[in-house]
């Protein structure tokens, strides 16, 4: 399928108004000062489409977030549908059917009792409205000073400032302190750098060196929880598959033990599922994916394929028990959180998941598509390629020996400068990425299959056989 290009007239003046008005989001707008402003007018199912009628592939499903891919008719005239119905009411003390079905859908699909579901309109609204659950509802049992959270570092949960202090990026708080206080970062789960990790203490080559540096890792929680002192402590927050520094997946026993050492302190286990969830990896939930059982999930992004904007915070019943009491509640909410159309596209969504089957197209497909990327590894600029599903990472070295990686000079001039524009340029939409080590990151739609996995890998190998060159 090709769609024509723009008229040059429309074209030119949306790059001058663009230029003008629209301030982009992790946009350092100096670099479109002499070059357009890349404007993408069509999708349909895993392509878009630019201004000028060149097709890519959509390697990242947006933000980790078209799982259905593009142009869904079906999603477009639910949402239509509902404008006519109902088009707002919030979820201020009032309810309407489409909120009332998709959080009973929503509590049917997450584990264990997570049966309470508080809308909010974006992964960072879902990881804020987690903190300041933890907060109140130890507050309401009788334990106020649990207020601090641990994460790990370089995980990256989210944007307004209760979650920028979550998130363990260093570079991307700067700029905003000071920030929310009580926020605590332990090592990450990169196994690929386990021994830099752990000053050599481990080798992980195999599946047992794997649990060892797991409960290491796992280890790092308890002896932060001690330090800080657990009366103290609310919650840790984690990812199933870590995002930010390149989809570092948990070790074996990683989640076993966190969730052990968590029940041992009295701390909240929340399992950030913004990217994780629907399908992402073969599951409706990353935790059920790794066979794990958080107390609360946070999610955002695939729950609507992207087609509205919505988020959710799945929350067990025992969350829930003190907010029932006569004259308590939750004093939190947001205008547009729970609204009609997004939940009604949200049913309509995991509707198309059931009768389309994506979850078990993504089980079936996920080592095809791990396969695929693990061709790129005999290429000397490849260290790694790590991930779960149809969510992957892989980090570029200097040397795959030693494991040497880019200089922030070198980061910036063949990560961004090249690879980033050249990958765009060759018809491949995706990120790279420097939050820890130089990575391309990689989370297509869950429709796609192998010829979509080859087009990716062809244009991925061309790419870095040239950025090689300029190490």
């Amino acid at each position: 399928m090709t769609y024509s290009a723009l008229p040059p007239q429309q074209t030119s003046r949306l790059q001058a108004a663009a230029k003008k008005h629209l301030w982009m989001h992790f946009t350092q707008h100096e670099a479109h000062a002499e070059k357009d402003v890349p404007i993408m007018v069509r999708g349909r199912g895993v392509h878009l489409w630019d201004a000028q009628g060149k097709r890519y592939i959509d390697g990242l499903a947006g933000l980790f977030t078209s799982q259905l891919g593009h142009g869904r008719h079906e999603l477009a005239e639910t949402a239509a549908t509902q404008m006519s119905q109902l088009e707002f009411m919030p979820l201020w003390s009032y309810a309407h059917p489409p909120a009332i079905e998709l959080a009973q859908r929503l509590a049917s699909d997450a584990p264990g009792d997570l049966n309470r579901v508080f809308f909010t309109n974006s992964g960072s609204e879902s990881v804020e409205t987690a903190w300041k659950l933890a907060k109140q509802y130890y507050k309401l049992t009788g334990k106020p000073s649990k207020h601090k959270v641990i994460s790990r570092a370089t995980a990256y949960h989210g944007t307004t400032q209760g979650a920028l202090s979550i998130t363990g990026i260093a570079d991307l708080k700067q700029n905003f302190e000071p920030l929310v206080p009580s926020t605590f970062h332990v090592s990450n789960a990169n196994a690929y750098r386990a021994p830099e990790l752990t000053a050599g203490a481990l080798e992980v080559t195999d599946r047992e060196s794997l649990e060892r540096f797991g409960r290491w890792a796992a280890d790092q929680i308890a002896l932060t929880i001690e330090a800080q002192g657990p009366e103290t402590v609310a919650a840790v927050f984690l990812e199933p598959v870590q995002n930010a520094g390149g989809c570092f997946p948990p070790p074996p026993g990683y989640f076993e033990r966190v969730r052990d050492i968590c029940d041992e302190y009295d701390v909240l286990l929340v399992s950030d599922e913004v990217i994780c969830a629907f399908g992402r990896l073969g599951h409706m939930f990353g935790a059920e994916h790794f066979d794990y059982q958080p107390d609360i999930i946070t999610t955002a992004k695939g729950i609507t394929s992207g087609y509205a904007p919505l988020g959710a915070v799945i929350a067990s019943d025992k969350l829930m028990e003190p907010f029932l009491k006569p004259g308590e509640m939750f004093g939190h909410g947001y205008t547009f959180g729970g609204h009609p159309v997004s939940t009604a596209v949200a049913l309509k969504n995991l509707q198309l998941f059931d009768e389309e089957k994506i979850l078990e197209h993504v089980r079936s497909n996920a080592g095809s598509f791990r396969g695929t990327l693990e061709k790129l590894l005999n290429l000397p600029i490849v260290g790694d390629v790590r991930g779960e599903g149809f969510f992957y990472g892989i980090e570029l070295v200097k040397d795959k020996v030693t494991r040497e990686s880019f200089n922030a000079e070198e980061s910036n001039r063949i990560l961004y400068k090249f690879i980033s524009k050249k990958l765009f340029e060759e018809g491949l939409y995706c990120r790279a990425d420097d939050r820890g080590d130089p990575v391309i990151q990689l989370s297509p739609p869950l429709i796609a299959g192998q010829s979509d996995f080859e087009g990716i890998e062809q244009i991925l190998r061309g790419v870095l056989t040239e950025a090689w060159t300029l190490i």
